[in-house]
């Protein structure tokens, strides 16, 4: 299932602490051989201060209790910086320790740099200081530490570019914490940036996009309400047409949220037509198995896929396991999409067909004949399904369902507004572009 790993295309649009939790999945899976994650491992840690975790993969790499020299010299280093950049920060560190002094602060950050010069000789050097220490804390892999000095720094920090750059590092910090009520607050509060900020170039906006789209596979699937937002997040056209010309791999995460998520079936068969355009450019078993049942109606090939996507959820780091308290668990998305595909292929066979076998349509959602008898019926009691099951001659019996011609008038133009407000602003931006040329 190595095929499907989608680990390649995502961590370069990862900071690389990201990385490690993904590592850490793969190598529980066993998808690669142990040594080529710990290579990995070691390769990524080299760029960061975490110097110590650096030593011991080493030892369990090569079976030894001695390290190079020039990890132990770049221990060396990296405690000498931090105490550096610990000293330079310390005394804005101290004032913002001080209850009483933090009080004085105010919402006018000009008003704040002006206080504190004059009061308590901190000026934009110490504060300068500040984000280098938060940055360094992160690299060091104080992740909690890291948090809170950056958003001391945020808001004191008058340079919007070092600002934003500050809010991705709390992100990650967050992300990597697993605190994801805090971690969905950061990552609003920068797609609102994203959204509004005159970038340099559009495409610059576009890479923005793609990144915060990848750093949040960690929230949404984690996340109580994640499966719901993710749509909400990835179904907008400006990331929509982000995923379409630089992330395709990305449909695998938002059709998994369609199939799983019944509440935003509105917007799913436009997102079919999706499917089908990217066919070219992105495909695995879960974009597939969506394009069997509602592109080819192949209901034998849904079936096949059906399997192939059981296989790819479990082994993607996203959907096949979550962390919970520092340890691993499985989450039951497995379960619920393997139910929600059946009811997928049922409702699409039901739609071209009036009387069904009923051990036909067991092969067709890979059941028994006793179980899926038993989900026909659960079906019809929880009025999901206008049917009947004649017994004696093995069929479920679809009842005529004929939509009310207005109905269907209402259905077909509802969506015109949002087309036209869609293709207003696809103009407005398009002048706006030429006129910044």
């Amino acid at each position: 299932m190595a095929t499907y790993d989608l680990t390649p295309r995502i961590a370069p649009n990862l900071d690389r602490h990201l990385v490690f939790p993904i590592l850490e999945f793969l190598q529980e899976r066993r998808l690669y051989e142990d040594g080529q994650i710990l290579k990995e491992k070691i390769e990524l840690l080299n760029k960061t201060n975490m110097v110590d975790y650096a030593m011991d993969i080493h030892k369990s790499l090569y079976h030894t209790e001695d390290v190079p020299q020039d990890m132990i010299d770049r221990r060396v280093e990296v405690v000498a910086r931090l105490k550096a950049l610990e000293e330079a920060a310390a005394p804005l560190v101290a004032f913002l320790q001080n209850p009483n002094a933090v009080q004085e602060l105010k919402a006018d950050k000009q008003y704040n740099l002006q206080m504190l010069i004059e009061r308590y000789q901190i000026g934009t050097e110490q504060i300068e200081a500040l984000y280098q220490y938060a940055k360094f804390q992160f690299e060091c892999g104080n992740y909690s530490g890291a948090a809170d000095y950056l958003y001391q720094y945020r808001a004191l920090c008058t340079n919007s570019e070092r600002s934003l750059s500050a809010l991705w590092g709390k992100l990650a910090a967050e992300i990597l914490m697993q605190n994801w009520d805090i971690a969905l607050e950061e990552l609003n509060r920068l797609k609102e940036i994203i959204d509004s900020k005159n970038f340099a170039s559009p495409m610059n906006q576009v890479q923005n996009r793609i990144w915060l789209m990848h750093w949040s596979l960690f929230i949404f699937f984690n996340h109580d309400n994640g499966r719901t937002q993710i749509i909400d997040l990835f179904n907008q056209d400006k990331y929509l047409n982000a995923i379409q010309t630089s992330a395709p791999h990305l449909l695998r995460y938002l059709a998994t949220a369609f199939i799983v998520n019944k509440r935003r079936r509105p917007q799913f068969k436009d997102f079919i037509k999706v499917v089908q355009q990217e066919q070219h450019s992105y495909k695995d078993p879960i974009t597939e198995f969506l394009a069997c049942v509602y592109v080819n109606y192949d209901f034998d090939g849904a079936q096949k896929k059906m399997r192939e996507c059981e296989e790819v959820i479990l082994n993607d780091p996203f959907l096949g396991k979550r962390v919970e308290e520092g340890n691993f668990s499985t989450v039951p998305l497995r379960d619920e999409f393997l139910e929600n595909a059946r009811l997928f292929i049922f409702e699409t066979y039901c739609r071209i067909h009036q009387r069904i076998d009923m051990g036909v349509l067991a092969e067709k959602l890979n059941l028994n004949y006793e179980e899926a008898e038993r989900w026909i019926v659960n079906l019809i009691r929880g009025s999901k399904l206008d049917a009947k099951i004649d017994s004696e001659s093995g069929t479920v019996v679809m009842e005529p369902n004929h939509p009310n011609v207005y109905e269907q008038l209402i259905d077909h133009t509802k969506a015109l507004s949002g087309r036209t407000y869609k293709l207003v602003s696809q103009l407005l931006e398009h002048a706006q572009a030429q006129t910044a040329r």
